[in-house]
Parts: structure tokens; sequence; C-alpha cells
């Protein structure tokens, strides 16, 4: 599996839509890189989004429900998480995201939508929240735990 690119909105302290092309040649020359910074500057946001679309869950959080979203930046009322990767299999996107009534701050949490698409054609794969991550189970030989296990490094 390899991650080509992640964007997501309004995670942790980083509200505001915000976009990582792994693909840009600062990344992809050397094949291989390590995302650094200081506390607070948002590494972790970026591997929770990476987990949030394609797991619907985090490390640190578990699963983001319908009844508790730690993971949506205060006084916002929406959030997401889009990955684009590469397998053996194809190229894939998947979304994660979640809103309050209205779109409002205050609102009442929304069920999640979760999909995976053919990053192609943009046809949607498979949208049902609770087949997303069996399809990438299949496309990428990883679970959530085994995803976890070989793909993010502890702080």
């Amino acid at each position: 599996m390899r991650i080509l690119g992640v964007r997501f909105k309004n995670l942790n302290s980083l509200a505001g839509e915000w976009q990582v092309d792994f693909t840009h040649p600062a990344y992809a020359s050397d094949g291989i890189f390590a995302i650094t910074g200081p506390t607070g500057a948002g590494k972790t946001t970026i591997m929770d989004a990476v987990c949030l679309a394609l797991y619907g869950s985090t490390p640190r959080l578990g699963k983001v429900t319908k009844g508790g979203n730690e993971i949506m930046s205060r006084q916002t009322g929406e959030c997401f998480a889009e990955v684009t990767f590469e397998t053996g299999r194809g190229r894939y996107r998947c979304h994660w995201s979640q809103r309050r009534a209205r779109k409002k701050a205050d609102g009442e949490l929304q069920q999640a939508r979760h999909e995976i698409a053919d990053a192609a054609t943009g046809e949607v794969l498979e949208s049902k929240i609770n087949q997303v991550g069996a399809f990438i189970e299949t496309v990428t030989g990883m679970d959530f735990g085994r995803f976890t296990q070989s793909m993010l490094l502890a702080q």
C-alpha cells in the first residue's frame, strides 16, 4: 500500500482545510521521509486523518460515532478526512466525513459517512459505513490493527 495524498478539514486543532500530496518530488525523490515538528504542529492529526479516512477510527480515540466526536475541531460544524492510495489492485480514494445538524457548531452530530471509490473514475465501490473497512482490508491486506502496527510508528 502506498499513500499518495491526504486531505482533511477541521480535525483536532487544525481548523480549516489541509492537504498533503505525497507524490510531490520533495517526498517521492528519496523514497522515505518522516513527518516531524514541534508539539502541536499537527503530526498526529495527519495520522488521525489517514486512519479516519481508511477505517473511520483513530488509535487515540477509537471509532467516531454519532454519539461522540472528539476529533472535530471545536466551534466547527463539519469535518472530513480523505486519503488517496494505491495497491497492486488499483488506485483508490477513501473519504470519511461527519457534520453537525445544519453544519452549525452547536448542532446535533449526524451519522458519519464513509465511502471508497476508484480514484481514476470516481465510481463509488462501497458506501456502507460498516463495509468500507472490510473492502479496504481486502485491497490492502490490512485491518485497522495491522495498519496501525505496520504504517504508524509511535511518537
